[in-house]
């Protein structure tokens, strides 16, 4: 049994966060992201209190880098799971103000100081010179960039003794480096120089080849060497793509994936995370055609062998689209002011709006709520709506609820937990969703997209189809009489006497 236990705290991938931001306001929130993931989704959402101040926990999916994200900044520290992560910072100049206590002070000290190092050592080089080197000079030179850093990273390491993990993270990360400014001389040094011909020699190759040690490391860690490789493949998939005839409702992906099955040199799990980066950052942003959605579901589900790259896909495609047209609404752990539960069926045989919302989001009371009144107005006979507050505790909802929402007619429901609510994880609710809407037929089923405009074409179309009330359209400008007539047709003043 003690066993069981020491390897379960061991192997625990929670992070306990204990921060003081000085002079933070209530009203900002702090957010944890996994820097290496595919849609850089928020693991975690915090408040801040009145003086603050603000405790909680996450799981972090591995160790490395992660975002913080705090009133429109963003730093980045090292975590690792079963850590406990304390620091302060001052809100004026946050992220340069943070100071590490806890687990993971010594790993972020040894990430801060060989940053400076790289920082002060970067500016010296001078990377339009270097690409316009001759072949083995540039060689010699990146072979010395590399030594001189790494030997940062050992001497700091001896410094500080981080954890070995983080030592080796540094390098990989370095390696990646490298080998991404390779593949910038190979394609910049023919057009610098002026000699389209030029190919890389053996030399070059072999270098390249020997740095190559751990890819499916380095492709699941660094973002970095995923852009080398896809760069170091662009010319073969030019080559492929001009030859090859796509369906005209071809994503991108699908035809990333057809060169890659071309590709036997390269590993599943390279192949994974190439297919996923390509998805992620060329066809997700579309995914508001449901035919779109389907297309990329199903091309996950046949090439994406690696678990938690495809569940982290899927995330992101519900993220990006909402949830699934036809499926029942979700409202586990939805609450009235009363504190008794609510449920979606509560609604009588009639469509409803769903609005999420949170009283930290200016735009709410700026922007949001004048549009719904109008919105509710023009659709109460037909409807029925439901706001659904995603503040930290009830307390606040009903505050929040009986300020914004006084005199819209609805229903006021909290969803218990805020934006780290089972509610909100199965609607995929994050900060940058808010304020967002849904629309739900009579039966309680998802009926539409979820939009973050009320104003947006589908919604009303959508609106339209579920009440059968034809919203109003703004009146064209008014012509003057003048206008109509033509300049040659136009009486002529009368000639002066």
């Amino acid at each position: 049994m003690l066993f069981v236990a020491v390897f379960a705290i061991s192997c625990s991938r929670k992070v306990e966060v204990k921060a003081k931001i000085n002079g933070g306001s209530p009203l900002e929130r702090m957010e944890f992201v996994e820097a290496s993931s595919l849609g850089t989704l928020p693991l975690t959402n915090f408040g801040i209190d009145k003086n603050g101040t603000f405790t909680g926990s996450f799981d972090a999916p591995k160790d490395g880098m992660y975002f913080i994200n705090y009133a429109g900044k963003q730093g980045m520290v090292y975590l690792k799971g079963g850590h406990n992560f304390e620091f302060s910072a001052d809100a004026a100049t946050f992220p340069e103000s943070i100071k590490i206590t806890g687990d993971a002070q010594k790993n972020n000290e040894f990430i801060k100081e060989t940053q400076k190092f790289l920082s002060q050592y970067a500016s010296k080089v001078d990377m339009g010179q270097l690409v316009t080197k001759k072949e083995a000079d540039f060689l010699k030179e990146a072979k010395k960039i590399k030594a001189d850093i790494e030997k940062n990273i050992d001497d700091v390491s001896k410094k500080l003794n981080p954890d070995s993990d983080v030592v080796k993270f540094k390098k990989e990360e370095l390696t990646a480096s490298i080998l991404g400014l390779m593949s910038q001389y190979a394609i910049n040094y023919p057009m610098a120089t002026q000699n389209p011909s030029f190919k890389v020699s053996k030399t070059f190759k072999d270098y390249e080849k020997s740095l190559e040690t751990d890819n499916d490391q380095m492709v699941k860690n660094q973002p970095i060497y995923r852009s080398y490789l896809l760069s170091k493949m662009s010319s073969d998939y030019q080559v492929f793509s001009s030859g090859y005839k796509p369906k005209p409702d071809d994503t991108n992906s699908e035809i990333f994936a057809k060169f890659l099955d071309t590709r036997k040199d390269l590993s599943q799990v390279t192949k994974d995370y190439l297919l996923a980066f390509i998805m992620a950052e060329y066809d997700v942003s579309g995914m508001q055609d449901d035919k779109k959605i389907v297309k990329l579901e199903k091309l996950t589900d046949e090439k994406i062998k690696e678990s938690s790259l495809k569940k982290d896909l899927k995330r992101l495609f519900s993220a990006v689209a909402g949830p699934k047209k036809g499926e029942v609404a979700d409202d586990a752990g939805l609450v009235k002011q009363d504190g008794k539960s609510f449920k979606f069926s509560e609604m009588k045989g009639k469509p409803t709006l769903v609005m999420f919302y949170a009283s930290w989001n200016p735009y709410i009371n700026e922007a949001a709520i004048p549009v719904l009144k109008e919105v509710v107005n023009f659709y109460k006979s037909k409807m029925d709506f439901v706001y659904v507050n995603l503040d930290d505790s009830q307390e606040q909802f009903i505050k929040t609820s009986n300020a914004l929402m006084k005199g819209i007619p609805g229903n006021n429901v909290h969803a218990e937990g805020g934006l780290n609510s089972k509610f909100a994880n199965k609607w995929t609710i994050y900060s940058f969703k808010m304020p967002s809407y849904i629309l739900l037929d009579k039966d309680g089923k998802i009926a539409s997209r979820l939009f973050g405009n009320l104003g947006d074409p589908q919604a009303i179309a959508d609106f339209e189809k579920l009440t059968g009330l034809k919203a109003p359209t703004a009146a064209p400008p008014a012509i003057l009489q003048n206008d109509l007539i033509k300049p040659e047709e136009a009486p002529k003043e009368p000639a002066a006497k």
